[in-house]
């Protein structure tokens, strides 16, 4: 008896030790992750947050570089034909072994109705089981495959049977399921607890395959949508790192003792979309046309923008004013392109009166409030620019669980955007943003509409071409000609700003995703 009662006294004081020393780390955004769907929404937050849970065959490391994965390895067999070897001994957080079937079944799920990750898979013809690997095969050479899916997340074909998830959920329709609550990837953190809204808690897999850089063992995720809130949440303690920071706390921050604040650029480009499809805009007063198919009205909002108060003023200059829809880090940026057409009210007023809109017109701005940095801020400055040449903008702003779902649908005249290149390479946007939109995921968000045949040509020849000359000059002449349209109207790369207690230990990508496997609590 005194033996058996020693060896549980010796128990329980190892077990409240190990609990005395498990680390909980508490991280607040502006925004929350909108389902535990990897599939449902191909927003960077979204997928940043996924993806501690779920994992891509290719990943990327702390440089941005390609990474074994789920994949070990990977070579292109023919043209239009990649194999993966498969990690071996991996499994689901519910112990079902990892397989070729979750990979086939997954890129066929990304690829299919509801997903918001089709201009992910629109290259791809087929995803085939072969042996203990997989194939995949394009409808085209495309020599950065393994770039561009690497945001693919890969589920467990059982645990999605199971549990009725065989389809992604769709943001659009409001639709949702298990997998919008719970989750079962194979990453190096599990899901413990789903509030929409409210908290996420995430916490370590032990039996994950791979190698953490982390001592964090629960992850307590709040979304806080008040910035001053969110800052009040830092300095009492009750969190330990919060992004974005409000810009105009950076400097109060910087000189808390207790805090630091990490500071850098961002790959994310801000931009304007304008419906060119409809014949008729659905919120405009103008009725029996649609203003925006003229290129003039296009380049009069562009001039009637005043982006330099834009970068001085609201983004209190953490931000790069930008002609072009990607950022000096993305492969193909060609900076002699990199000029904004002039700031002029007076030539915008010529030219909608050119377009038969001498006294302006009246417009919908739909614009979200908790996605991007001060990005209600900027739609309202938009607004009163516009004004100054006569166009009465109504602007619609509210938190971005409404407003994705309104503008992925297309329910929208004018929009702001913004977009971060998953694969950090130009075919990115040129495919996702500015080819027509078709069935099979191109121009998923082109939200707009926008389309140029040369445009669609040109991306499809850069897709395949393999010479890094000429699939540059190739994006040159698709840029020069999206510009010359104004198929959109880009306004700036904004800046990164997370801070911190100074005990956390973390690394910041300019992509803005924030892996937990890399974060330590000292």
């Amino acid at each position: 008896m005194k033996t058996a009662k020693l060896l549980l006294s010796c128990a329980l004081t190892l077990a409240c030790a190990a609990a005395a020393q498990a680390v909980t780390l508490r991280v607040a955004n502006q925004g929350d992750a909108q389902s535990m769907d990897p599939h449902s929404l191909n927003e960077s937050m979204q997928l940043s947050f996924t993806g501690n849970v779920y994992e891509p065959l290719v990943a990327r490391d702390k440089q941005l570089g390609l990474v074994p994965g789920l994949a070990t390895s990977w070579k292109q067999t023919s043209p239009t034909v990649w194999r993966f070897e498969l990690r071996k001994g991996v499994s689901f957080h519910d112990g079902t072994p990892f397989s070729a079937d979750d990979v086939v079944f997954s890129f066929k799920r990304a690829a299919g109705e509801g997903s918001d990750m089709r201009s992910y898979t629109s290259s791809i013809k087929e995803v085939r089981r072969a042996g203990d690997a997989v194939e995949i095969e394009t409808a085209a050479p495309f020599p950065i495959l393994p770039d561009v899916i690497t945001l693919v997340y890969v589920m467990s074909r059982k645990w999605c049977e199971d549990n009725k998830a065989e389809r992604p959920v769709d943001r659009r329709r409001g639709i949702e399921n298990t997998a919008s609550f719970k989750a079962n990837g194979t990453g190096p953190f599990k899901l413990k607890e789903r509030q929409p809204g409210a908290r996420t808690v995430l916490v370590r897999n032990f039996s994950y395959w791979g190698k953490v850089e982390s001592n964090v063992d629960e992850v307590v995720f709040t979304p806080i949508g008040n910035d001053a809130t969110r800052v009040a949440a830092l300095l009492s303690g009750e969190v330990d790192v919060m992004e974005p920071v409000p810009l105009q706390d950076v400097e109060r921050l910087k000189a808390n003792v207790g805090l630091k604040v990490m500071q850098g650029p961002e790959l994310r480009t801000i931009f304007l979309g304008m419906d060119q499809k409809r014949d008729e805009l659905l919120h405009s007063s103008v009725k029996g046309r649609n203003p925006f198919k003229d290129r003039r009205v296009r380049q009069a909002f562009y001039q009637a923008i005043d982006i330099e108060t834009v970068r001085s003023r609201v983004m209190r200059g953490a931000a790069t004013p930008t002609a072009l829809m990607v950022a000096p880090a993305v492969k193909g940026f060609v900076p002699e392109l990199n000029k904004r057409l002039p700031y002029d009210p007076e030539a915008s007023r010529k030219l909608l009166a050119e377009a038969g809109y001498p006294g302006g017109f009246e417009v919908s701005l739909n614009c979200p409030n908790d996605r991007y940095v001060n990005d209600g801020e900027i739609c309202q400055a938009v607004a009163a620019n516009l004004a100054r040449v006569g166009v009465k903008v109504n602007l619609q702003t509210e938190t971005k669980n409404t407003y994705f779902p309104k503008i992925l649908s297309r329910n929208t005249s004018f929009y702001l955007l913004g977009w971060s290149p998953g694969t950090y390479d130009s075919h990115n946007p040129l495919t996702a943003l500015m080819a027509t939109p078709n069935d099979k995921g191109q121009g998923q968000f082109n939200l707009g509409s926008y389309s140029n045949p040369k445009v669609d040509e040109l991306t499809m020849k850069i897709q395949a071409e393999t010479d890094p000359a000429r699939r540059n000059a190739l994006i040159r002449e698709a840029f020069e000609l999206h510009a010359a349209d104004v198929g959109h109207i880009p306004l700036h790369q904004q800046a990164l700003a997370w801070a911190m207690k100074k005990n956390v230990e973390l690394v910041q990508l300019p992509d803005n995703f924030m892996p937990y496997k890399w974060i330590s609590v000292k």
